[in-house]
């Protein structure tokens, strides 16, 4: 570029900077002081404004911007010395002012980011993946020759470090050694972005680029942040094994981020769709709609599609006075015989929330789902989103969710109720956000649900686990000819027409917009359905039996999440009794298939979920009452295990292999202990 245009350039952006206004405010001159005032070193110019000022210029600043970004910082010298000429010095003797540059621009897909854009001012969407730690890149090295003369060599490159051809002092050529003191650096941080995942095509692998960060750009974002981000993509040598030679990657020179979509409810939704929503929320029979557009290619489940819906919809997370945080996410576990649509069920989930992540438990880790502390090819530790934070304030399904280790599934406790996954590993101490819905779904032990055994011994789940999920429901795969029949002829005309035989009444695209409408509604609990709230609550309380644990205040936080869920889903300001009267329908709904004790038929059983039921409780009290009479005759005051297990199958009437896991569990709750084989003792 020619001086005189370059003189031109940093004189027409001092113009810009001093005399643009916007609504009879000088936007700029504004800014300027500010900066002065507040000691920043970055000006943030909007590309619209720039446009409507000199289209031109706007134009070559795309094209050209490591050409014209040292002119945009001449003329911000200029402008802000006619502002401040103090500051002007103070800020030039530190890293400068930096240009910066956000809005609507030359706007690139991701996927779209190759040769033909590089060098170029380009805006790119996408999701945080990783972020490295801080490092330093040396900007203006300093080498001492071996007669102790300096020379300075300035940086240009920042994958490697150039030395001096030769002394500034004595010419010498070959004996130098970098001065770190005297060598001045920029702190920098590597971020990796990819593609959003509701933009990925079906199919495809999700492109990511790393992405460089300097100066006051570093540490603004963490992983799992949605972000728009202005930059220089740039080619950046790399060595490639698998061709035997040098290649390049594509490196984006940040200029300027920005975290977008603090939630999904700021999905962009028209006047138009607005109005169709508010119509569809306001028929008498709105509710049933919603649930026959769920999944309308699995035909019945309709107890499961609603506790669906509401999950998808979800209630606000509450903070308290003492900063206690209490989720607003709806958790729910589905297990059930193969091949009934579980897996389907979680990935029309995945497709229609409006921020979705589909995982399976078999190729799932702890760190693939929470987050994990990677290091790089250089030694670069970073910090890496799994996917539940990806998916925060969206949905993470997760299938064959029996198959997590045992590690693995230990992660999900703190996301499942505080929402938060924290890292201590490799110098890392971070918190990040998991303000995710977890919908999982799970096969029973045998591959078929027993309905002679307790839910917990029909899957391989730990009670804590099991505990934070909302809902669980059994799904069972029996013989019906009427429901065969009709599943028959649904699959059938499916396969033959490739339509619905009866359209959903709210179409996909609809449905999204419809969720993400709905999750900007905060419903409060009115009088009528907290006295039912309280009601219900104190009968399961008092539903509880001497051997039986009894619901607990979870339970009440999940009927609260349900029935405001269902408020919100309705467009309502208000949670009513009919919303409370739902979540307690869906709630009794588990209490009859998956909280029953089998032993005594009881329904309701809450200790199901913890491996002690009633009958478990009651079985393991006598059993301790006959290991204490045996304690008793014995002069060791230890009891051989012949003859405990004797005992127990004559007083309590049960067979040898049930005497036997009594025994078992006697010593797993910590009752009993055998100091010596062959002999028990009483613990305590």
């Amino acid at each position: 570029m020619s001086a005189p245009l370059q003189i031109s350039v940093a004189a027409r952006v001092s113009e810009f900077l001093t005399t643009f206004q916007l609504d009879g405010d000088y936007v700029y001159r504004t800014a300027l002081g500010n900066l002065a005032a507040e000691g920043g070193r970055s000006l943030i110019i909007d590309y619209e404004h720039l446009t409507r000022f000199d289209s031109n210029l706007a134009a070559s600043l795309l094209l050209a911007p490591k050409d014209l970004l040292p002119e945009f910082q001449r003329g911000a010298y200029d402008a802000l010395g006619s502002i401040n000429a103090e500051y002007v010095s103070s800020v030039r003797q530190r890293d400068g002012l930096h240009i910066r540059f956000k809005g609507a621009m030359d706007q690139v897909p991701l996927r779209d980011v190759r040769e033909s854009v590089l060098n170029r001012l380009i805006t790119v969407s996408g999701i945080i993946l990783r972020a490295s730690e801080i490092r330093l890149q040396p900007t203006d090295a300093v080498f001492t020759c071996s007669n102790g003369h300096d020379t300075h060599v300035l940086q240009e490159d920042p994958t490697r470090v150039r030395r001096p051809e030769k002394c500034e002092g004595c010419d010498e050529t070959r004996s130098f050694e970098l001065d770190r003191d005297k060598t001045k650096y920029v702190d920098i941080q590597i971020l990796k972005i990819q593609e959003l995942p509701e933009e990925l095509p079906p199919g495809e692998i999700p492109q990511a680029f790393d992405v460089l960060t300097s100066h006051d750009q570093i540490n603004k974002v963490r992983p799992g942040d949605r972000v728009v981000l202005t930059g220089i993509p740039e080619s950046i040598p790399e060595y490639n094994p698998s061709v035997g030679r040098g290649t390049f990657k594509i490196q984006i020179n940040c200029n300027h981020v920005e975290i977008i979509g603090k939630g999904p409810e700021q999905m962009e939704i028209s006047e138009e769709e607005v109005e169709k929503i508010k119509q569809i929320a306001a028929l008498p029979d709105a509710y049933l709609r919603l649930i026959k557009s769920i999944a309308p290619s699995i035909i019945g489940l309709q107890v499961q599609k609603e506790a669906m819906l509401l999950l998808l919809v979800g209630s606000p997370m509450i903070k308290y006075p003492d900063e206690t945080q209490v989720r607003g996410n709806i958790n729910i576990l589905l297990v059930g015989d193969p091949g009934i649509a579980k897996s389907q069920m979680l990935r029309f989930a995945a497709q229609v929330s409006p921020r979705g992540m589909y995982a399976s438990g078999k190729m799932s880790t702890a760190a693939g789902l929470s987050a994990a502390v990677v290091k790089d090819k250089n030694n670069v530790m970073s910090l890496e989103a799994g996917v539940v934070v990806l998916a925060d304030q969206g949905i993470a399904s997760i299938d064959e969710f029996e198959h997590l280790r045992a590690e693995d599934r230990s992660a999900l406790h703190e996301m499942m109720e505080q929402q938060t996954v924290t890292i201590a590993k490799g110098g890392f101490h971070a918190t990040l956000n998991a303000r995710t819905a977890i919908f999982a779904a799970a096969n029973p032990i045998l591959g078929i649900y027993d309905p002679y055994k307790d839910f917990l011994e029909n899957v391989s789940l730990p009670p804590p686990l099991l505990t934070r999920f909302d809902l669980i429901f059994v799904m069972r795969d029996l013989v019906s000819p009427d429901e065969d029949l009709k599943l028959a002829r649904h699959i059938l005309d499916l396969r033959a027409t490739g339509k619905f035989k009866e359209d959903p009444p709210v179409d996909l695209p609809l449905l999204k917009k419809y969720i993400a409408f709905a999750k900007r509604f905060s419903p409060k609990i009115t009088a009528g359905a907290r006295e039912n709230f309280e009601e219900y609550y104190l009968k399961l309380r008092k539903r509880a039996s001497e051997n039986q644990i009894p619901a607990t205040p979870r339970t009440l936080e999940s009927l609260i999440r349900l029935a405001t869920a269902r408020a919100r889903l309705l467009l309502r300001d208000d949670v009513l009794v009919e919303d409370a009267e739902a979540a307690m329908r869906l709630m009794e709904e588990m209490m009859n298939t998956v909280l029953v004790d089998t032993a005594s038929k009881t329904r309701g059983d809450f200790g199901v979920l913890m491996g002690k039921s009633s009958s478990k409780i009651s079985s393991l009290s006598r059993g301790l009452d006959v290991f204490k009479r045996l304690e008793k005759e014995s002069p060791s005051g230890s009891v051989k295990t012949e003859a405990l297990l004797q005992e127990l199958q004559k007083s309590l009437s049960i067979s040898e292999d049930e005497a036997k896991r009594l025994l078992g569990t006697m010593e797993r709750e910590g009752n009993i202990w055998s100091p010596s084989g062959g002999n028990y003792k009483r613990i305590g």
